[in-house]
């Protein structure tokens, strides 16, 4: 008579390893060092002599109020003197998001300490921009720097799934009306290092490229197709721990969100009123 009653196979559950009292877990290095704010407030002899960067900081508080409910505006910094847009620049520091735009002009945009407020720099352009991000970011997001080949790209030895990721991407590139972000987590689907290369050939690349510090570093690549971005996650250590495709507008890591403005705003105010 055959018993219903099985022993579990050995090797497995409490007790069944060697203990080592010595032995310690180790873990994959998770993100660390997470930048924070910390207000500085320039030291001004002569409130009067810079006067008009003061009303430029006014204006900017008052913008992120606004940006806060769906508002954008811009602030051309050309016309002030080397005091007043010193001024300025010692205010606005450096936060955690940086930009490159590709075009004409070429821009590199800068996060300031507050939130929602960008530093926007290139061949004849010197502005502050304030809104959720910034609008050339959007406007030449998909604007092809490498061609995408698509789903025809030639495949070679090794390319296995990628294809098949492709085409969904695709699709849903096609039909994207905003709305919620499309995310294809490479991380936690099988591939192989042919289907990464095959897929960054096939979807090309745009004209935005993003890091964001905020908490271990995060580069945000769009594509050539529209809509479609590479997000990635690396730790402190610059090891890959998170790979995504999103379907989107912008990844939600490089917008600046409404509590953010208004936070912005608050502080802005609060250094004019230390300087004054």
């Amino acid at each position: 008579m055959v018993s219903n009653f099985h022993l579990p196979p050995m090797g497995f559950g409490p007790g069944s390893q060697p203990e080592d009292e010595d032995a310690q877990l180790e873990y994959m290095q998770l993100p660390s060092g997470m930048r924070t704010y910390s207000a500085h407030m320039p030291d001004i002899d002569d409130p009067s002599s810079v006067t008009p960067a003061l009303k430029t900081l006014a204006d900017v508080a008052k913008a992120c109020e606004a940006a806060a409910q769906g508002g954008m505006a811009s602030f051309d910094l050309s016309h002030l003197d080397a005091e007043n847009r010193a001024l300025i620049a010692e205010t606005m520091g450096q936060g955690e998001v940086a930009m490159k735009i590709r075009g004409i002009p070429a821009l590199a945009v800068q996060e300031s300490v507050f939130a929602g407020v960008w530093m926007i720099a290139g061949s004849g352009v010197d502005k502050i921009e304030v809104g959720p991000v910034p609008s050339a970011a959007l406007s030449r997001a998909f604007e092809p720097f490498r061609k995408a080949e698509g789903k025809t790209h030639p495949r070679g030895p090794g390319v296995v799934n990628a294809p098949a990721l492709m085409a969904e991407l695709e699709d849903k590139s096609g039909s994207f009306m905003g709305g919620e972000p499309h995310v294809v987590n490479l991380t936690l689907l099988p591939h192989t290092e042919e289907d990464l290369v095959w897929l960054d050939a096939a979807a090309g690349e745009g004209a935005v490229t993003i890091l964001s510090r905020g908490y271990g570093n995060c580069r945000v690549t769009a594509t050539a197709l529209p809509h479609v971005w590479r997000v990635q996650f690396f730790n402190s250590m610059d090891t890959l721990i998170l790979d995504t495709f999103e379907v989107t507008t912008m990844p939600e890591v490089a917008i600046a969100a409404k509590e953010d403005l208004v936070d912005s705003a608050e502080r802005i105010v609060e250094v004019l009123e230390a300087i004054r």
